[in-house]
């Protein structure tokens, strides 16, 4: 007995196509470096070590370190 319905599953599901990793690596690269740069004016950016004078990273970031762990003061 039909009542006309259709399967809710296609015969044939879609796959993704594969990125290769020569493609993937660059994107891969970028984000480290952003990451890392993040880190450091999150987590460095004062006293002896800092690149910008002044406190002005120091504040901008500063409830994100005392979030992220970081001592400040």
């Amino acid at each position: 007995m039909s009542y006309g319905f259709s399967s809710p599953v296609p015969a044939s599901a879609a796959m993704p196509d594969a990125i290769p990793l020569r493609a993937l690596l660059p994107w891969a690269v970028f984000g480290l470096v952003l990451s890392m740069v993040l880190l450091y004016f999150v987590g460095a950016e004062q006293g002896a070590t800092a690149l910008v004078s002044g406190h002005a990273v120091h504040e901008f970031v500063h409830d994100g370190r005392h979030l992220l762990g970081f001592p400040c003061h």
